[in-house]
């Protein structure tokens, strides 16, 4: 019953029994394909895993990014210090859903994760889809 009443006056389903539910990784970020989300609306990431199709993972705190920038032509970039992270790709900044866009999800810290794009991927993806070709640290 207070499962039932949390989701009706609050909007928000009660904590799954287990540490991952299906569409999510630990701490409640929603898999997008190339991204994750953070769901709830106050949630903020700490640092964001930059994920490599080699299986390699890169991880960078927020708080050191000192600055980002999205362009059509050349991907989004986010500098810390004097140093470069170039994400490239396609619909880097189109919107998945309403208020949902990779740019907008990291200039707010909502984005969790980003992932290159293998094969499969890439032959499975929507024309429309955010699609991450390359992440270069």
């Amino acid at each position: 019953m207070s499962d039932r009443l949390l989701e009706r006056y609050t909007g928000r389903k009660p904590a799954p029994d287990t540490e991952f539910d299906s569409v999510s990784d630990a701490g409640g970020s929603e898999d997008l394909g190339a991204f994750g989300w953070l769901r709830g609306p106050r949630e903020r990431a700490v640092m964001l895993e930059l994920r490599k199709k080699d299986g390699s993972i890169f991880a960078i705190a927020y708080g050191f990014i000192d600055r980002m920038q999205f362009d059509p032509t050349e991907g989004i970039t986010l500098r810390s210090g004097q140093s470069a992270i170039r994400i490239k790709g396609r619909g880097l900044n189109a919107e998945i859903r309403p208020q949902v866009r990779l740019f907008q999800g990291l200039t707010r810290h909502r984005v969790s994760w980003v992932q290159e794009a293998d094969a499969t991927m890439r032959v499975h993806a929507a024309k429309n889809a955010v699609l991450v070709d390359a992440i270069e640290c």
